[in-house]
């Protein structure tokens, strides 16, 4: 780690203009949340390994900037030279370089791993002291990183229409619409999930998420898609052609879009394409607009670009006329959001199936801690029977259970890997909220201590995430107040019901509140809209105390998981994935119409873990409820000695 950091101040100092300080940001291209082993940089020259922060590299200082749900993780991973800085409590990243930097500070950052907004918030903060942004033509980590993973291969597929729902000529004409509401005659799409959303195709570049390395542009009158051309089958470019995309490749996107800048770049126009542009031009404009961040309103010139500030990276922005950039959300985040009825249909199915494996493996993980560790089990309350360590015939560690619930998942229909590195953590490193357990330095399950599993997977016709808590030991008093008071959070926002134009941090509150009763919080927002087949965490909507203004609209996804953490001591979270739906009220104010939500992930909450005392009727009759139907959809998938364990594990309760 030393040398990557005297090897990068090197090259800093010899870079011209000299640099006084290097950005390394997480992200790829793409501005990915997820990146390949190749766009890992920030992991590389920190050590950190967690998927959201920040280095930055002075010339005496290294420092790195991260998220409440990674402080104990970056503390356990960062070496002595490095100084951990937390998000929301320490000054932000553009704050402390315009603060602690020599006037006329050149700051260095590679503009294809930096978005837009992110690009125009530091030039803002560094102008008060005449420092500036320089966009490296080189990333300079690539250039000290020898033993970099090469770029990978992998197969582009395309989504069938059956899990897709809508083919790819509806979603470009109705994108073709909102370009001409906006008056722009072409727009750039850098996210990776939204390049496989809109030409329904899938890929492998990404662990975890099936995305391709992928740009595109598409026109009033042409579709583009840049990608390395040696992933495609036959298959799969007849699907793109015949939908009117043209292949170029990955590193032809600079090229095109300073042609776009131009309007040298509508090489195509086929009749269908011109017919929906004159049909789209019926359309009036009601939207106003962001041009090189000044909101204007809508002219009647079709000569803008659009880019989304928040993914579009810097480097091809620097490529187009500021003046006629349109920076607005991209048009395609709220459509990716609002499932259609095919989506939604498979992303039931896929929970229904997920939620089998869980008990599966539930039902294997109760029956080996009872027989290698004398454990009471899932649901006695008795003190474990301590086993001689010689006696035991084999360990089960926080990577060996982990996976085995990998197999279980991977016996079902359509399954395509997991969407995400299973949490599977015991004891005090539950309490490491987003805990990546390694095989050669993971815990021993401890029949003692709480053990905390967050995982998911990808199938063909859905994405899912689900987080359990349980204990096979007796689990102390604090740990079942702690547990029944993130399940009453849970169960507050899974029912709540609200009117539409609502959004979630408006709801956040409703899974704290049980928390703050006792002084508690957590460091994390509450919920996250999923993929249909894509990514596990998508937006734009968001449940949490961070203020999105996204209102929650029937049929979108998010996740429901408030949880509690004590350092040291134990971790416990509680997540299902909930579809909004529009909701059945007595009354209707203000004509506004309430929307709810309906659970799609099937699996039991501990009830040896819940203290019955602290929940009310409405509470206990909802769990009853949601076990019930847990025994009848998963029973199906089940075998018998899995469904008599599943039974046993619903069985209603009583104070």
């Amino acid at each position: 780690m030393a040398d990557t950091l005297s090897a990068l101040r090197s090259l800093m100092a010899s870079h011209s203009p000299p640099l006084h300080a290097l950005v390394v940001p997480s992200e790829d291209y793409h501005q990915s949340e997820y990146v390949s082993g190749r766009d890992k940089r920030r992991q590389f020259v920190s050590g950190f390994t967690g998927s959201a922060g920040l280095a930055l590299i002075t010339k005496d200082e290294a420092l790195l900037w991260t998220d409440g749900r990674y402080f104990l993780q970056a503390e356990q991973q960062l070496s002595d030279q490095w100084k951990l800085m937390r998000m929301a409590e320490d000054p932000a990243v553009d704050i402390w370089m315009a603060d602690n930097l020599p006037k006329d500070a050149a700051i260095g950052v590679d503009p294809w791993c930096i978005s837009i907004d992110t690009a125009q918030r530091w030039e803002r903060a560094f102008a008060k002291n005449q420092q500036k942004l320089v966009q490296t033509t080189k990333n300079l980590v690539d250039e000290v990183w020898t033993n970099r993973p090469p770029a990978e291969i992998n197969a582009v597929t395309v989504q069938p229409l059956k899990f897709a729902g809508r083919s790819v000529t509806d979603k470009l004409k109705d994108l073709r619409k909102k370009l001409v509401q906006e008056h722009a005659r072409g727009i750039i799409f850098t996210t990776l999930d939204e390049v496989a959303w809109l030409y329904n195709i899938r890929g492998n570049d990404v662990a975890y998420c099936p995305v391709v390395h992928a740009f595109a542009i598409v026109t009033s009158n042409s579709a583009f898609i840049y990608l390395d051309t040696r992933k495609l089958s036959i298959e799969v470019k007849t699907h793109l052609e015949e939908n009117g995309i043209e292949i170029k490749e990955y590193t032809s996107v600079s090229f095109d879009v300073a042609l776009l800048a131009t309007d040298e770049l509508d090489s195509v126009s086929t009749g269908t394409l011109a017919e929906v542009s004159k049909e789209s031009a019926k359309i009036p404009s009601e939207t106003h607009k962001s041009v090189n961040g000044k909101h204007q309103a809508g002219e009647n010139s079709s000569n803008f670009i659009w880019a989304d500030p928040g993914s579009c990276c810097f480097a091809l922005y620097s490529k187009l006329n500021p003046d006629t950039v349109l920076l607005q959300q991209s048009p395609l985040a709220l459509p990716k959001a609002l499932k259609n009825p095919v989506e939604l249909d498979g992303l039931r199915k896929a929970h229904i199936r997920d939620g089998a494996a869980v008990v599966q493996y539930l039902v294997w993980l109760d029956k080996k801690m009872q027989e290698i560790y004398g454990a009471s089990g899932y649901f006695l309350e008795e003190n474990s029977v301590k086993k001689e360590k010689h006696l035991k015939p084999l360990k089960l560690t926080e990577v060996t259970v982990s996976d085995k619930l990998e197999e279980f998942r991977a016996s079902k229909e359509h399954f395509r890997g997991l969407s995400f590195p299973t949490i599977s953590s015991v004891g005090p490193n539950a309490a490491i909220i987003h805990y990546s357990p390694q095989a050669d330095t993971c815990a021993e399950l401890d029949p003692d201590k709480i053990y905390l599993f967050d995982s998911g997977a990808q199938y063909l016709d859905g994405t899912t995430d689900i987080t359990r808590t349980v204990h096979f030991g007796r689990p102390s008093d604090h740990e079942k107040s702690c547990y029944t008071a993130v399940l009453k959070g849970h169960i507050a926002l899974g029912n709540a019901k609200f009117p539409n134009g609502t959004n979630g941090h408006t709801l956040d509150i409703l899974a704290r509140i049980p928390l703050w009763n006792y002084g508690l919080d957590y460091r994390h927002g509450t919920g996250h809209g999923i993929g249909s087949y894509l990514n596990v965490h998508e937006g734009p909507q968001l449940i949490s105390f961070r203020i999105r203004n996204v209102p929650l609209q029937s049929s979108m996804t998010v996740t429901d998981e408030p949880g509690y953490y004590e350092d040291g001591e134990f971790g416990i979270r509680l997540e299902n994935v909930l579809i909004v739906k529009e909701a059945d009220t007595k009354f209707n104010f203000g004509d506004k119409g309430y929307l709810s939500f309906e659970h799609i992930t099937w699996a039991p909450y501990q009830t040896k873990l819940i203290d019955l005392n602290l929940l009310n009727p409405e509470e206990i009759n909802w769990l009853n409820s949601y076990h019930s139907k847990c025994r009848d959809i998963l029973a199906p998938y089940l075998d018998e000695a899995e469904n008599a364990w599943l039974k046993k594990a619903t069985q209603p309760v009583a104070v």
